[in-house]
C-alpha cells in the first residue's frame, strides 16, 4: 500500500525509543513529519545517544507520561514494549487519535509484498528460512519485524518487485488497522505473554490479526497438527495451505516414509528427505514444512527449497552451538523464553543435559516442561526471579539435583564443574530475560562469552 505521503506535515508521538520506536520516528520525520518520541524512561537510563536525532529535528519528552503529550497528535504509534491498553494509549482513542504499531506503518508505506510468519515458537527460524529461499529467485528480499531491522526501515528499502518477510509477534499485531499480508503463516499456538495478554483467549485473537484482513487472492500457512491453529481456516478469507508433521495432506506440504512431501490439488513433488535438513529437532521440520509452504506461493521452486534446508545452518541464540570445551558441547538457546520452546530443546538432545534456565517468570504451566526435564537433564541449575516457582515445579515432577544460583556467571561455572561426557550444556531459559538482561539477545551474547572464557 503507497501511501507514504500520509504522514507528511502530520504530528506524530511515538511511544517507546527502543531499535522499532526510533526506527519509525526517524523514517516519519524523513517524509515530512512533526515527531514526538517519548518514553518512561528518562535519557539517562538509555545508552543511545539521542543527540543527532534530535539535530535531525525529532523531539524527545522522557520520563514522566501524561496525557498533556497527545494535543495537536495525529498519530500515535505504539512500539512492541508497551501495551495498547496502557491509560495514555486508551486516552488517544477515547480523543480520536489513530493508534497504530510499527507494523502498521510498515506495512501502509511498503510497495513491496509481505510475507508475515507469526505463532508461539519457531518464527525466527521459519522467516530466516523464507528469506533465505527468496532470494534464490533473484529478487529483493528484505528481512525484518520481530527481528534484524525494524519492518518499517525494510518497508523503505524494497522495490516493488521484491518481498518483504516479516516476523510478528503478538505484541506488534496488537496495533493494527489495514495490516493485509500477502501470505500469512500461523505455527503454533501455546500458552506465552498471558502476563501482557492475560487470556489464551486474547493471545489467540491477536494472533489472528496476521490473516483478519486478507482476500481470497491471499495466502494462509497453517499447522494442521495444532488443533488451535487448523480451527483457524474457519474464519480465514485467504486460501488455506497446511503442513503437516502427522498426517499426509490433500492440499499442503507433509512428511511421509522421512520425506517431505507437497500435494497441491493431487500434483505431488518430494522436496528433500527430513535427515537432509541440516538444523537438529523435530520442531525444525515443522518450520521448514511452513517455510516450504510459504515461499512456494511466492514463486520459489522446489529444488531450490531442498538446496536451503540442506545448509541453512540455523539462527543465533536458537540451540546455536556455541563451543565444545574438555569434550563438553555448549549450546545456546536464548531464544527459548517459554516453556513450549524450551521442550523442544530438550527433545533436540538425546539426554544427558545439562540445563540452565529462569529469568522473569512469565507465570506459566510447568508441568510438561518438568516432566520431560525428569528424563533428560541431568543437572537443573535455576536462576532469576523464578528459580524459586522453577525448582518447587521441578521437585514436585521428581526431577533431581536443583542448582540455584545467583548470577549468570554462577550458572556457567557451576554448569562446567559438573559437566562430564556425553553430557551437553543447553542454556534453555524457558523465561523472558528482562530481570538481567536487555533483551534474549544480550542474554545469549553473555552466555557465549562467558562459555568461550572458559576455554
Amino acid at each position: 500500500m503507497i501511501r507514504q505521503t500520509e504522514f507528511a506535515n502530520k504530528k506524530i508521538l511515538v511511544l517507546g525509543a527502543g531499535i522499532s520506536g526510533l526506527s519509525v520516528a526517524q523514517i516519519l520525520q524523513r517524509l515530512g513529519a512533526s515527531v514526538v518520541v517519548s518514553d518512561a524512561k528518562s535519557m539517562d537510563q538509555f545508552d543511545q545517544d539521542f543527540s543527532e536525532l534530535q539535530a535531525a529535528g525529532i523531539t524527545f519528552m522522557m520520563g514522566h507520561q501524561n496525557e498533556k503529550l497527545l494535543d495537536d497528535i495525529d498519530y500515535l504509534v505504539v512500539s512492541p514494549g508497551i501495551s495498547i491498553y496502557i491509560p495514555l494509549v486508551m486516552a488517544a482513542q477515547n480523543r480520536g487519535i489513530c493508534v497504530m504499531s510499527e507494523v502498521e506503518v510498515a506495512y501502509r508505506l511498503s510497495e513491496a509484498p509481505m510475507i508475515a510468519i507469526t505463532g508461539t515458537n519457531g518464527k525466527t527460524t521459519t522467516t530466516t528460512l523464507i528469506g533465505e529461499m527468496l532470494k534464490t529467485t533473484g529478487h529483493q528480499v528484505g528481512v525484518g519485524g520481530n527481528i534484524g531491522a525494524a519492518l518499517s526501515e525494510q518497508a523503505l528499502a524494497v522495490r516493488p518487485d521484491g518481498f518483504i518477510v516479516a516476523e510478528i509477534s503478538s505484541f506488534q499485531l496488537e496495533g493494527v488497522i489495514e495490516f493485509r499480508p500477502h501470505i500469512a503463516a500461523i505455527l503454533n499456538l501455546t500458552p506465552d505473554h498471558l502476563d501482557r495478554h492475560h487470556t489464551m483467549e486474547v493471545y489467540q485473537q491477536m494472533k489472528e490479526q496476521v490473516f483478519n484482513r486478507q482476500e481470497a487472492s491471499d495466502y494462509l500457512i497453517l499447522n494442521y497438527d495444532d488443533m488451535a491453529v487448523r480451527g483457524m481456516a474457519k474464519r480465514a478469507k485467504g486460501k488455506v495451505v497446511y503442513f503437516s508433521r502427522q498426517q499426509c495432506l490433500d492440499f499442503g506440504f507433509y512428511v511421509e516414509n522421512g520425506r517431505i512431501k507437497m500435494n497441491l490439488d493431487g500434483n505431488c513433488n518430494e522436496i528433500c528427505a527430513v535427515n537432509d535438513i541440516n538444523i537438529k529437532g523435530g520442531h525444525n521440520v515443522e518450520n521448514a514444512l511452513a517455510a516450504c509452504g510459504a515461499a512456494y506461493f511466492a514463486g520459489v521452486r522446489p529444488e531450490a527449497m531442498a538446496e536451503v534446508l540442506k545448509t541453512f545452518s540455523g539462527v543465533e541464540h536458537r540451540i546455536e552451538f556455541t563451543a565444545e570445551i574438555a569434550g563438553i558441547a555448549y549450546y545456546n538457546d536464548s531464544k527459548a523464553t517459554n516453556p513450549e520452546s524450551a521442550i523442544k530443546a530438550l527433545e533436540a538432545f538425546d539426554g544427558h543435559i545439562i540445563l540452565i534456565a529462569g529469568g522473569r517468570d512469565k507465570n506459566t504451566d510447568l508441568t510438561a516442561f518438568m516432566k520431560l526435564a525428569k528424563e533428560r537433564v541431568d543437572h537443573l541449575i535455576l536462576l532469576g526471579e523464578a528459580r524459586q516457582r522453577f525448582a518447587e515445579a521441578a521437585t514436585q515432577q521428581g526431577v533431581n539435583n536443583i542448582h540455584q544460583v545467583a548470577t549468570f556467571a554462577e550458572a556457567v561455572t557451576l554448569a562446567h564443574k559438573l559437566a562430564q561426557p556425553p553430557q551437553v550444556v543447553v542454556l534453555s531459559p524457558a523465561c523472558a530475560s528482562y530481570d538481567m538482561f536487555n533483551n534474549y539477545e544480550e542474554r545469549g551474547k553473555a552466555f557465549k562469552g562467558l562459555v568461550r572464557q572458559l576455554g
